[in-house]
């Protein structure tokens, strides 16, 4: 159970801080062992395969891995823990016992770390890969790792959720404009066919679900909607409106590698009493404006540096980041929220705005490490957890996003949601 002091609703697991002032820039990255290089993946909304991987003659783990790591403000040396929970399809722990999901140790320490070198702010940053030859999986589904620290579970600092498949099912899915509320509007829809035939084939409908998520948002996933025909051996979802989502609009983006030159989007960066600012330009509202086409990486963030002469992870500098978004009066009927990786998705008081009378704007300042960022002002109404795009951003069908697939396979009797089968698609091919 998670610690109360963490204050997460209802024991749902989600990838965040929860001590973000002395916690910051928790990055998770793919590593494949077999290369010298990172695999270029997605840093933020990691999965495994367990084909992928395994252990070999002499214990150590080949193939593709988690490298997690993070950053304490302070060069002070922390001890932190690491433990694996096993969860259903919603984020709550499973029923499984540790000794049916893991082989190996149910905990580890953190033994891996480096004090940051030259840099305005102190910081310690640490790091461990996952699995690894004392900790790997045996079961697929979903996971949390909590860290912690000095062995109390009641000092969790992060949480770093992750998916694991074992592919038993075909795939496929496309997105379409063309949706049952509208024509080339606000909307995306997605169509998904589930083959479960072949090495699945004698189990029934009903023990299927699909989970859906856009951009790594949890506030609009569509969990287990029902599908829309059944047929012996595949699930079909046409037509289901449970699978319409916001098309939003291209994610914002800045750059702080320098801290001598102003890179995109910021408008200029200030050394002040040994704080680097950097003083974004002032954003306007795009919710009346027509679609144009950008490349972003659908909210996600990078840590880079100029100038550096061993390993950014250490050496790049933490920024005080100003955002304004403009706007002639508030909004008394919802908070804005700066949103992305950047803030693990979450809508928490650390990404909130506050508005300023006298500027007319909404305005955050956020301490940020060094690199490139992509981010939306989010809208959440008053009473709602979900959040809309349409007041602050505008919502186009054109707009790129990365959706994930998720298929469970949960058989009368069973304890716990086995994941068969996860796609990722861009709405635009």
């Amino acid at each position: 159970m998670l610690s109360a002091a963490t204050s997460v609703a209802e024991n749902v697991y989600k990838t965040r801080v929860l001590t973000p002032d002395a916690v910051k820039t928790l990055q998770i990255r793919y590593w494949d062992t077999r290369s010298d290089e990172a695999v270029k993946g997605d840093p933020q909304r990691p999965f495994l395969v367990m084909e992928d991987g395994g252990i070999g003659e002499n214990g150590d783990v080949y193939g593709r891995v988690l490298e997690i790591s993070f950053d304490e403000m302070s060069h002070e040396v922390r001890h932190y823990t690491y433990s694996l929970v096993h969860l259903n399809a919603d984020g709550t722990e499973s029923r499984l016992n540790s000794s049916e999901y893991v082989d190996g140790f149910t905990t580890q320490d953190i033994t891996q770390y480096e004090h940051s070198l030259n840099t305005s702010e102190l910081y310690t940053h640490y790091s461990f890969t996952f699995p690894n030859s004392d900790m790997h999986i045996k079961a697929s589904g979903n996971y949390a790792l909590r860290i912690y620290e000095d062995g109390d579970t009641d000092k969790t600092v992060a949480i770093v959720c992750f998916a694991v498949a074992t592919p038993k099912v075909v795939i496929k899915a496309d997105v379409r404009a063309n949706t049952d509320i509208e024509l080339n509007g606000r909307f995306q829809q997605l169509d998904i066919d589930v083959d479960f035939g072949g090495s699945m084939r004698n189990t029934r409908n009903e023990d299927y679900f699909i989970v859906v998520r856009q951009n790594g948002r949890y506030d609009n996933q569509a969990f287990a909607p029902k599908p829309t025909f059944l047929e012996s051996s595949k699930l079909r979802f046409t037509n289901c409106r449970d699978l319409i989502f916001e098309g939003g609009n291209e994610y914002r983006h800045f750059d702080t590698y320098s801290t001598y030159f102003a890179g995109t989007g910021v408008d200029r960066i200030v050394h002040d009493h040994n704080d680097y600012h950097a003083v974004l330009f002032a954003d306007a509202l795009r919710g009346n404006d027509i679609y144009i086409h950008q490349f972003d990486v659908d909210g996600q963030r990078v840590v880079n540096a100029e100038r550096t002469l061993y390993d950014i992870d250490t050496e790049a500098e933490y920024m005080w980041v100003h955002w304004t978004l403009m706007s002639e009066q508030p909004w008394f009927d919802g908070i804005v929220y700066v949103g992305g990786d950047v803030f693990e998705n979450t809508i928490r008081p650390r990404n909130r705005m506050q508005y300023d009378a006298e500027r007319k704007c909404y305005w955050l300042t956020a301490l940020v490490k060094q690199g490139g960022v992509d981010y939306q002002y989010w809208f959440v109404p008053k009473g709602q957890e979900k959040v809309t795009l349409q007041r602050t951003e505008g919502s186009h069908w054109q707009t790129e996003n990365e959706y994930t697939i998720y298929v469970y396979y949960k058989p009368f009797g069973s304890r716990y949601d086995q994941l068969v089968g996860l796609q990722v698609l861009k709405s635009r091919q």
